[in-house]
């Protein structure tokens, strides 16, 4: 087992090495000029002196490759320069609103898991009954809709129709409830129908059917045989939902108004703060990849096989 997370830590350096070169390159390679938008977010007259000022201030004169190694070399010490809007460090100003996405986040996650298992076993259990049919339609209705969409049919339900519930901010759990329904149902939907696909093809199994004749009874067929090894395809789309939870957090929180790291990149790229942008890029691969590999873990914990498999390749 230690043999295989080691691999796969090793894994990760040329997955981070290519994030990174891509993450400069597309932000420097743009057709807007970084000089430009921290004279401008600065309140300088961009005048040729002041734009040659500025890219020697920035290090913009230099060839793209010291670009990238001066870059790569401070991202390597936590230090990805000032913010051009508040003259602040990059890194601590993501840190201050990262605890609120990673809780919109986290609530979302555990929404889904505790919504998605119970209705993707039943829609299984009840196949082709009208249960199975409302699932399903609940399953296509998550998935046909956008979480911008929900968010502002769930603000006018209950912020502006009923009055129930807070329209913005962030609070207590009653600013919690619209943006987490809103990020989560597509994850739910597509779980709910991962689940249903992975129980049925598991009822069929030999495992099951001997089971059966050994005489045990149908809980814990279901629950040994059937459920443990139908949790295996979700683990692993746990990796992908949270990248459609850090992903859809970006919309969600702007429309929530919720404080969070999302809503701060969007202001960023409006205002093209270049360092908080790249900053913010590279912390969502990492936080996404360490996720993956924590499942990769999981997978492998529950599944013998792929760690056998793993080992075997040396």
């Amino acid at each position: 087992m230690l043999h295989f997370i080691f691999r796969r830590l090793l894994l990760l350096i040329p997955i981070l090495f290519t994030v990174s070169v891509l993450v400069f390159l597309i932000l420097r390679l743009g057709p807007n000029d970084p000089a430009l938008s921290y004279l401008r977010l600065s309140q300088i007259p961009p005048t040729d002196e002041a734009l040659a000022t500025a890219r020697e201030f920035l290090g913009l004169n230099k060839p793209l490759l010291v670009q990238y190694l001066d870059w790569a070399g401070r991202a390597l010490r936590l230090d990805f320069g000032l913010s051009y809007v508040t003259h602040r460090p990059v890194l601590a100003e993501i840190l201050y609103y990262l605890p609120a996405t990673l809780e919109l986040a986290g609530v979302s996650l555990l929404l889904t898991l505790l919504v998605s298992i119970p209705l993707g076993m039943w829609s299984a259990l009840n196949k082709d009954c009208w249960p199975d049919h409302m699932t399903r339609a609940f399953a296509f209705f998550g998935v046909s809709m956008p979480n911008f969409w929900m968010g502002f049919l769930l603000v006018t339900v209950f912020s502006v129709w009923l009055h129930w519930l807070p329209p913005m901010g962030r609070g207590g759990i009653s600013h919690l409830i619209m943006p987490a329904v809103s990020l989560a149902l597509m994850s739910i939907s597509i779980n709910i129908r991962l689940i249903r696909a992975s129980m049925l093809e598991n009822l069929h199994t030999r495992s099951v059917l001997y089971a059966r004749a050994r005489g045990l009874r149908e809980r814990t067929v279901i629950g040994v045989h059937v459920f443990k090894n139908s949790l295996i395809p979700v683990i692993t789309a746990i990796g992908m939902h949270v990248g459609e939870l850090l992903g859809g957090a970006v919309v969600v929180e702007s429309i929530f108004s919720w404080p969070g790291v999302g809503r701060f990149a969007v202001s960023s790229i409006y205002n093209r703060d270049y360092p908080v942008m790249q900053c913010f890029l590279l912390l969502m691969v990492v936080i996404f990849v360490l996720c993956n590999l924590l499942v990769d873990i999981c997978y492998a914990a529950i599944d013998p096989r792929i760690r056998l498999a793993g080992e075997g390749n040396r």
